[in-house]
């Protein structure tokens, strides 16, 4: 917007004249959108903050009264900063961690595909209970990336799951036949990271 030579007030009068219409604008595209739905987003790629994005959506739903649950498939029982939260909050939130370490921490491929699959099993129960708004599938991509659950089964039950209930997903190399049913899906781009610099992870930060 050229100002030269116009008054504070014609400048402030021109402005809002043009925030008035992208409002317009706006509020023509929000009328558009109508349908509300249960969701399936995928949050992947190299990038720090998938598994953060996750809960801060899991603190979002629990704020509004919404029933979350979590598995998380890869980490162990750790003590993290949002467990510490959720923890306040049983009735609301039902948090499951499942997996037993990182794969190159087990190296044991058969306890691996074990835990994934009992992780599984316990994501399909929080799935098909309809007192739950939320499931959070922590590191699905990272097992699904190994082989360690049939993407096939995977895929067909998170395509099917009952109407209204929303499913975000975490990881790495998203598979996809998973990107395509999405109905979201971020991918994390890392710009820079500090662990390259020799900076270790750090409470409030990485857990």
């Amino acid at each position: 917007m050229k100002t030269e030579g116009m008054t504070p007030e014609e400048i402030d009068a021109r402005h809002a004249e043009k925030m008035a219409r992208k409002k317009a604008a706006r509020d023509r595209i929000l009328a558009t959108k109508t349908r509300k739905k249960g969701l399936l987003a995928v949050h992947t790629g190299k990038g720090k903050g998938k598994t953060t994005a996750a809960m801060g959506l899991a603190m979002r739903a629990v704020g509004n009264g919404m029933k979350v649950g979590i598995v998380q498939f890869v980490k162990g029982v750790w003590n993290t900063g949002e467990r510490e939260v959720l923890k306040h909050f049983p009735e609301l939130c039902v948090m499951k961690a499942m997996g037993e370490g990182f794969t190159w921490d087990t190296q044991d491929r058969r306890r691996d595909i074990a835990a994934a699959q009992k992780a599984w099993r316990a994501a399909q129960a929080m799935m098909a209970d309809e007192s739950f708004h939320m499931v959070v599938l922590d590191e699905l991509n990272i097992v699904l990336r190994y082989d360690y659950l049939d993407l096939d089964s995977v895929v067909a039950a998170l395509r099917d799951r009952r109407p209204g209930l929303h499913v975000v997903i975490t990881g790495r190399n998203a598979k996809p036949a998973l990107l395509e049913i999405a109905d979201l899906v971020t991918e994390m781009t890392e710009i820079r990271h500090h662990f390259r610099d020799g900076v270790k992870a750090q409470t409030g930060i990485e857990f």
